[in-house]
């Protein structure tokens, strides 16, 4: 069975419109991520108690460190295949599949395996209740168990994504959701033939889901032979090629330090709101649900943006990767725009599902949250351009403009300012960091050397390069003066 082509080729045609269609499957899949960890959260609360709750967090903490840990090199093979795609090298897209496959499923082996064996100690490590302990060991090893699934779909997703193909990876999430949204009662509860597994049950929904999910995905994969399915004849691809295994890791482990940096801040700023007390606590954790939100256009936009900017780089189409750029920042300023205003306009509304109406924790969240949302605006600017950026493999600077604008301008600030400021410090921190944060992505998009930059070693003709870099480098913003700027690329149709 020959492969086909990949299911949508970015390196050509109207960039609005391919990068708000590649970007909207990514940002359904985090949204409905996030409403299944609700929805199970609520199951877990209500039908087992509350040191249920406690337990499954405990785990979960573990669970999205571990995620967190791999995301960088999953980005990685994304940005590997789309420029192998753009240069119109499948078999080079094919050997980055087989290297990275054969690498992540070794990986979620040996953790899943030593998860298994150190879920206790880990847990004891992290401080876990007492009375929860128990529960939430039970709970990890069983997803322990699962990483190898867990660990596969979400690379399988990544690749699909370095392909333009976003919709597949989406329709299989929304199937492993739903199917977690009903099974996770039917096991905790013993519901009908099911066995009564407790919180473990919930565990057990995800490895039996996800498995299932996996399972459909790579057989729609082969009954349309497409691009990135390896079959019985393709196996000597799954051999690690030790040049793509380099780039992997030395590429992505810097990609996935930001993911850890982001975790470790949050946690800094949490320790920080705590020592004002319970009101201040929990108005800041009511803002946080809705922040988990408003941050999702950006993050999908910039997931969007690579995997668009990866294919051209490839391609050698330099004007099409400024105008993803250009394109990128104006759609976040308009998506992450349209979930702030009615935040702001609405936030009796919002903040009354989390806390009482006219508390002390309710004024203060409406308070912190009109000095602070606004954040989100100027740390998706630096989202997408950083996206952009490592799609040729300049990950370095990304990284250290994200450890200055968080540990050098947002926690410092948050800290030393308390004296004068109070808790108005940890607000203002957000928007200062943010802003620090988005000038710095500027300053390099524009004077950077990062289009010199490459993922791995290859000569000319497996990797496209500019022979130089231009003068004058495009701005983030539309500016209708630059050459390779068309004001109809965003508008036009195909």
């Amino acid at each position: 069975m020959s492969a086909r082509p990949a299911s949508r080729s970015l390196v050509e045609g109207p960039i609005g419109r391919n990068l708000l269609l590649f970007s909207l499957p990514i940002l359904g899949g985090n949204v409905a991520q996030s409403l299944n960890g609700s929805v199970n959260a609520v199951w877990i609360g209500k039908f087992l108690g509350e040191s249920a709750l406690t337990a499954a967090a405990n785990a979960n903490s573990i669970l999205f460190f571990l995620i967190g840990s791999v995301f960088g090199i999953g980005m990685a093979a994304t940005i590997l295949i789309g420029q192998a795609i753009g240069a119109g090298d499948t078999a080079r897209a094919r050997r980055v599949m087989g290297t990275s496959a054969s690498f992540f499923i070794g990986l979620s082996v040996v953790i899943a395996c030593c998860g298994v064996w150190l879920a206790r100690h880990l847990l004891s490590a992290m401080g876990t209740p007492a009375d929860a302990l128990p529960l939430a060991e039970a709970y990890l090893r069983v997803i322990f168990l699962a990483m190898p699934l867990i660990y596969a779909f979400a690379f399988l997703s990544a690749a699909l994504r370095g392909v333009g193909d976003a919709k597949t990876p989406l329709r299989y999430l929304l199937l492993a959701v739903a199917m977690d949204c009903v099974l996770d009662p039917m096991l905790m509860l013993g519901v009908g033939p099911f066995p009564k597994l407790g919180i473990a049950g919930a565990a057990w929904s995800t490895l039996v889901t996800q498995a299932i999910a996996l399972a459909a995905m790579l057989v729609s994969l082969r009954r349309r032979g497409h691009v990135l399915w390896l079959g019985r004849k393709d196996l000597h691809l799954l051999r690690i090629d030790p040049a793509i295994l380099k780039a992997l890791v030395t590429k992505g482990v810097p990609m996935g330090l930001q993911m850890v940096l982001v975790s470790l801040a949050m946690i800094a700023m949490m320790t920080l709101v705590n020592r004002f007390g319970t009101d201040i606590a929990a108005a800041y954790g009511a803002a946080l649900q809705t922040w988990n939100y408003v941050q999702m256009p950006a993050m999908a936009i910039a997931a969007a943006a690579s995997s668009m900017a990866a294919q051209n780089v490839g391609a050698g189409r330099w004007d099409r990767v400024s105008a993803t750029a250009r394109t990128g920042v104006l759609f976040n300023f308009l998506m992450t725009g349209a979930l702030i205003a009615p935040l702001i306009l609405l936030d009796h509304w919002t903040f009354g599902l989390f806390l009482e109406s006219g508390s002390p924790a309710f004024d203060a969240a409406r308070h912190l949250n009109h000095i602070a949302i606004w954040s989100f605006l100027f740390f998706g600017v630096m989202f997408v351009l950083s996206g952009v950026v490592r799609s040729t493999g300049a990950v370095i600077v990304p990284l250290i403009i994200l450890v200055i604008s968080l540990w050098g301008i947002r926690v410092p600030f948050a800290k030393l300012l308390q004296p004068t400021l109070g808790s108005d410090a940890i607000w203002w921190s957000f928007p200062t960091s943010s802003l620090c944060s988005m000038l710095l992505s500027i300053a390099y998009y524009r004077w950077g050397g990062w289009r010199k930059a490459q993922m791995m070693n290859a000569d000319a003709s497996q990797v496209a390069i500019p022979s130089e870099v231009p003068a004058r480098v495009p701005s983030p913003v539309a500016d209708p003066a630059e050459p390779d700027y068309r004001p109809d690329d965003a508008l036009q149709k195909p």
